[in-house]
Formats: structure tokens, sequence, C-alpha cells
């Protein structure tokens, strides 16, 4: 179904949508992202720029390759030039009156059958489908950090989207290189619906004093054959991030599990939010 797709369309070109548009324009898709600014457009073709440089170096991509993906890639801050494509794939900020507002104005720009996906972590996408009116052609697809490295994205199908929809989704992201899992709407999907509580309940522990960062974080390497310990994965992933998850997630079940420390609270506060920032469960200032 991937061969129906020629154009793709990727609105905000931060980590996550620089990522998806170099692997869809890998995969050999015309490929438009967008940005609100220029400078920010800038910055996210030079991250893409910078990445394939390195695969080059590397010897992971030839130099053809690299330069015949960026040729397939064009960078705007015109919403009308999404007109034409046949996917867009929304990677804008996790707001969802920012979302709406989107979802609204490309439904009204994109041709009829274009479809919608969303890379949302946590958010419900049916609400985005609902300031459509193509509900049926909007779901999910979530990649994970960094999108060219890690093999997995989730496909979200909410309680309108068709199977032909799912179908392309799958397609596409299996066309991207990906391992394709199906996840309902539900808030975390599949992986963050078990990883949060897991990240949690570290933050807990370390905050009851059960051990030092250090032992939480090699009892788990060591013990169970994780490549990096829940500490280090919350800096990398970002501490405001995983609070900003963890409080929509309760919000929606109500269950303890999901409810965020206030160890995490109190870091967040403090502007502690891992790697980002220099500081969070590590200090990444030396």
């Amino acid at each position: 179904m991937a061969a129906t797709l020629k154009k793709v369309g990727v609105m905000g070109c931060g980590l996550m949508g620089s990522g998806i548009a170099q692997v869809a324009a890998q995969a050999g898709f015309e490929t438009v992202v967008g940005e609100v600014s220029e400078d920010l457009l800038s910055r996210g073709i030079g991250r893409i720029q910078t990445f394939l440089g390195k695969d080059i170096e590397k010897g992971k991509l030839s130099r053809e390759d690299g330069e015949a993906t960026l040729k397939r890639l064009k960078g705007t801050t015109d919403l009308n030039d999404f007109a034409d494509c046949d996917l867009v794939i929304e990677a804008i900020i996790e707001n969802m009156d920012e979302k709406r507002k989107l979802y609204s104005r490309l439904d009204t720009i994109c041709k009829p059958e274009t479809i919608f996906a969303s890379n949302t972590s946590s958010l419900p996408v049916i609400e985005m489908a609902a300031a459509t009116k193509r509900p049926d052609r909007v779901g999910g697809l979530h990649f994970f950090n960094p999108v060219p490295v890690m093999k997995l994205v989730e496909v979200v199908k909410t309680i309108s989207t068709s199977d032909e929809t799912v179908g392309i989704l799958t397609s596409f992201g299996q066309a991207a290189g990906k391992t394709v899992v199906l996840a309902k709407d539900t808030p975390g999907f599949i992986v963050n619906l078990l990883l949060v509580p897991y990240l949690l309940d570290a933050i807990r522990a370390l905050e009851r004093g059960v051990a030092s960062r250090e032992d939480i974080d090699n009892g788990m390497k060591l013990g169970c054959g994780h490549p990096m310990g829940p500490l280090t994965l919350l800096d990398f992933v970002g501490l405001d991030t995983t609070y900003y998850i963890a409080n929509i997630m309760f919000e929606e079940f109500k269950e303890t599990r999901y409810a965020p420390p206030p160890l995490l609270r109190r870091m967040v506060l403090a502007g502690h939010y891992g790697r980002k920032s220099g500081k969070g469960f590590y200090d990444y200032n030396q």
C-alpha cells in the first residue's frame, strides 16, 4: 500500500519531526517538512544534514544515497505546500489546542484523500481527528527518538480510523524501515503504557532510599539486561517530558502507578530536566 503514497508531509522540524522527514526521504518518498519560522526550519534541516553526514562518515550510507535523500527533501513555512501530500505526519508541540488548530487548517488545504497521522506520545488521537471532516483517515504514527536509529513505530487506530488507513500507515512504517506494532488509541499506547510506571517506580525507589541512583541503574542494567538504567533513561528522555506524559495518563486512568512522584515534580520545577538542561539525576555539565 505504500506504493499509493508518493508525497509525504511532516509538520514540525524539531528533534522528532526532522528525524521522521529524514526516514521518509531516505525511503524514497518526496518529502516536504514544515516549520513556523525560517530559523527553526534551518536548524531542523541542519540536523538532518548532520545525521546523514555522520552515517556517510561511518560507511552506513553512501554519499550518493545521502545526496539523493536531500534532493527529495523540501523545507517550507507555508502550509499550502502540503496541499498535494498523500500523507501528512504531525510532529508539533504536545498541546492539544495547537494540534487541533493545525488539523483544522490542514483539512481545508489538503486533498480529501490525504491521510493525517500524529506522532503524539500521549494525547488522544481521536480528539485531533474530530477537528477534521475525515476522522476515518486520521491515525497515529508514534516514532521513537532518535527516529533514524530506533526500529519501532506504533501505528495507532482510533475508534474512527478505517482499516484502509491502518493498512497504509503500516505500509509506510515498513517502507521507512521500521517494525510496526498496532495499538489502540489509549494514553501511552503500548510502550509508554508499560514504560512510564516502571520509570516512576524507579524514582519512588530512590525517593524512599531503597538504593542509590547508581545501584538502581546497575541493578536493572545487569539484572535485567537493559541497555541503560531507568534513572539514566529518564535523563535521556527528559524529566519534564516524563512528568507531562505521566500527568496525562493519571488524568485518564486515575491509577496511582501513573501519578508523578513528588521528587519528579520538584526536579521539574527546579529545571532539572536531564541531559537537555545539563542536570537531572546525574550532572552533565562537566
